[in-house]
């Protein structure tokens, strides 16, 4: 191998922090040169004013700088044109045509609503925490944020205020928060402005533009952090992903459990799974040992066996009321990254990997088979 050829298998590997994929693989190494130990590398960034500019451009001088006896590196950037941007699209979609949703029956990607009957019973901070919880298991996670009134998880999991994904023509690249790729549409509107008069069909495009329109490559899962309740945007979602599974969270108390049960039951009316119930702000223990249920207790019980009479369903997490969740809601931590200890942090680890070892079920998949 020339060192050429080195330096250009080194750069090559270089990942796309926003893509997820190898330099190499998209086109994006436009020419390696090495002249007595000096390489001049030349790359083709996706946009103009890429965000990913800086950490790109870094990786690739190590990269070619860690090559045995190179002592000198010159990266030199410029920017894809469009007939190479069109390409480098089509790649991405893998012969899929432009804006249809790659979630359906026969996608490998296991899809995930996070319900709740009313709002206050913490879904978007259990959801948010799953979501980096379920990475940290080494899965590819995506996290859609369909509370369009009520948006909060840009926040919870930190992503800077004015964030908004990129843009490649007509794909739209998720910003990655802790390792989870995510869109909502909170990072479309200014800071402080608010979603208002938006209906059932201007919300119904909104959520199908998230699910069409945003490359979120190969997932493992992808989470839906639902709105409260059974409105406009819980119907477009039955009828966009009728095969996705329900996560229902409820708090102990009685009068959020009976609301959870509603929110269950329609998304079942859609023909989606209820595969669990979440009980959060359980009761949770002191110092010296005794145990406060500020909401009460066993409402996730309740609502997990008034929604067994077609099919079991498990209480999978009871998750105490936690100071540092809400601590770490507030300062774009995710517990379960910031208080890993913390009691609330471990009953949703608990919580991602009995997810993870569950696998998707084959139910509406259509199987590659052949007679003989």
């Amino acid at each position: 191998m020339t060192a050429s050829d080195a330096v250009l298998s080194a750069v090559s590997a270089v990942s796309d922090p926003e893509l997820r994929r190898p330099i190499g693989d998209l086109d994006m190494v436009r020419e390696v040169r090495v002249d007595g130990g000096h390489a001049r590398v030349a790359i083709s960034l996706t946009i103009v004013g890429c965000p990913a500019a800086s950490k790109i451009e870094s990786d690739v001088r190590a990269a070619a700088a860690s090559v045995p006896g190179i002592t000198g590196v010159d990266v030199e950037v410029g920017v894809m044109t469009p007939t190479e941007r069109k390409a480098l699209t089509e790649k991405l979609r893998d012969g899929r045509p432009a804006r249809q949703m790659p979630f359906g029956p026969d996608s490998l990607t296991r899809v995930i609503l996070v319900s709740s009957g009313k709002g206050g019973v913490g879904k978007s901070t259990v959801t948010a925490n799953l979501a980096v919880a379920l990475a940290e298991q080494g899965l590819s996670v995506g996290l859609v944020d369909a509370d369009v009134h009520g948006f909060s998880i840009p926040g919870l999991l930190g992503v800077a205020p004015g964030t908004q994904p990129t843009r490649i023509d007509d794909l739209m690249l998720p910003p990655v928060a802790h390792g989870v790729k995510t869109v909502s549409i909170g990072m479309f509107l200014r800071d402080g402005e608010a979603v208002v008069a938006w209906r059932g069909p201007m919300l119904h495009r909104t959520v199908q533009q998230f699910l069409t329109d945003v490359f979120f490559g190969d997932l493992d899962i992808l989470l839906i952090d639902m709105p409260p309740g059974t409105g406009d945007i819980a119907i477009s979602i039955g009828q966009l992903l009728p095969h996705a599974e329900v996560l229902v969270v409820t708090t102990p108390q009685a009068a959020a459990a009976d609301v959870a049960i509603r929110s269950g039951l329609v998304a079942r009316q859609t023909g989606q799974r209820v595969i669990g119930v979440i009980e959060n702000m359980g009761p949770y223990a002191l110092p010296d040992g005794s145990v406060i249920d500020l909401f009460g207790s066993g409402g996730g019980a309740a609502v997990a066996e008034a929604l067994s009479v077609e099919a079991p369903v498990d209480l999978l997490a009871s998750i105490p009321l936690s100071p540092a969740l809400r601590i770490g809601g507030d300062a774009g931590m995710p517990v379960v990254l910031g208080d890993p200890t913390d009691a609330a942090a471990t009953a949703i680890r608990d919580l991602a990997r009995t997810l993870a070892s569950q696998g998707r079920g084959l139910s509406g998949r259509s199987l590659p088979m052949t007679l003989a």
